[in-house]
């Protein structure tokens, strides 16, 4: 448990899915970022992750609730995984997804939580439509087909809050002020520290930082000076990529700051948008200054698919409330993360 600046904290954040990338990242803004609002430290923010309870089975997470009581909830948990996963465990993803979900924002609502804030994926938007797309375009098709299951059971927690909201609208309650709001975000591809390097199951970035990290280290077992980072797919798909702790200053900021029921894309903006090779080679520049004596060169595999090719998103709604929000360049953030991957090795989940 993470306490704020003193005894007496004016509520409790429970973070699910707290031990994972982005719960780590909320973790590290809070203890460590001196640029944390002050007002975050009268909070105690509870992490929980999969050791503490299974969130799809009700009685273990109502368990999580009764422990900690919590007056706001950062909904993270998920089953989550990187495109070929999901391609082979649609129907899984989907009914685990939906346990979750749907258990957490009943417990909200059965504890009187005050605000849940539940993270989603641009993965939900639907895969023909136009760009760039907007926090409107949510449920207007049907998602990619690579990923249908996950993709509709996040969508069902825009549904799930939408209809706690009118439920609660007929309820005459006795304080308007304490009326609940169950919201969500909808970053685009995050990265950063303490995220999944499985060589299968990982999503991009961190799956291609795992083998970077191999190659390298085989090169310099063989004397080698070269070596070569495989790219699954054509390289070519757009994806806008999010350092994992400006997300979480961005969640921070949706839980006590933002008031609405809509979702809110949390994106950098369209210009930063870049192809999967571009993210490769920033890969591949960041171990190169880690290890100069290696040169690590790309190569696409073209016998894997290339998933959605584009989901450029409009933070348009982002800005009108932060304007002034400064996101770290893709090269610093990458740097970053594949540092903390080579200096945290044999703890990382992998």
């Amino acid at each position: 448990m993470m306490k704020g600046d003193g005894d007496n904290s004016t509520g409790v954040v429970l973070i699910t899915g707290g031990t994972g990338l982005i719960g780590k990242a909320v973790q590290n803004i809070i203890k460590l970022s001196d640029d944390c609002d002050p007002e975050y430290r009268k909070y105690k923010f509870v992490p929980i992750g999969s050791a503490d309870g299974d969130l799809t089975k009700y009685d273990e997470a109502r368990r999580i609730f009764d422990q900690h009581r919590p007056t706001h909830v950062l909904h993270l948990a998920a089953m989550v995984g990187g495109l070929f996963k999901n391609q082979s465990n649609n129907l899984l993803f989907f009914r685990s997804n939906m346990a979750i979900n749907d258990n957490i924002l009943r417990l909200c609502d059965e504890y009187k939580v005050i605000k849940c804030v539940s993270c989603l994926s641009t993965c939900i938007f639907p895969d023909k439509t136009t760009y760039p797309i907007d926090e409107t375009m949510v449920h207007l098709g049907p998602p990619h087909d690579s990923n249908f299951g996950y993709s509709h059971a996040k969508r069902m927690i825009d549904v799930l809050n939408r209809a706690y909201a009118q439920r609660n609208d007929q309820i005459q309650a006795s304080d308007e002020s304490h009326k609940p709001i169950f919201t969500s975000v909808i970053p685009t591809n995050v990265y950063g520290p303490h995220d999944n390097y499985h060589l299968k199951d990982s999503h991009v970035i961190p799956g291609l930082i795992h083998k970077a990290y191999i190659q390298v280290q085989d090169a310099l077992k063989k004397g080698s000076s070269e070596a070569y980072l495989t790219v699954f797919g054509s390289g070519k798909p757009l994806r806008q990529f999010i350092y994992s702790e400006d997300l979480a200053r961005l969640m921070l900021w949706t839980l006590f700051k933002y008031e609405e029921i809509d979702p809110i894309i949390l994106s950098v903006d369209e210009s930063e948008e870049i192809t999967i090779n571009q993210a490769a080679q920033l890969v591949a520049d960041a171990c190169m200054r880690l290890e100069p004596k290696v040169k690590l060169l790309l190569k696409n595999d073209a016998t894997f698919g290339d998933g959605q090719l584009k989901k450029t998103a409009c933070n348009h709604k982002l800005r009108k409330y932060l304007p002034d929000f400064k996101f770290t360049p893709i090269h610093d953030g990458i740097f970053k993360a594949v540092e903390w991957f080579w200096q945290n090795y044999e703890i990382a989940r992998k």
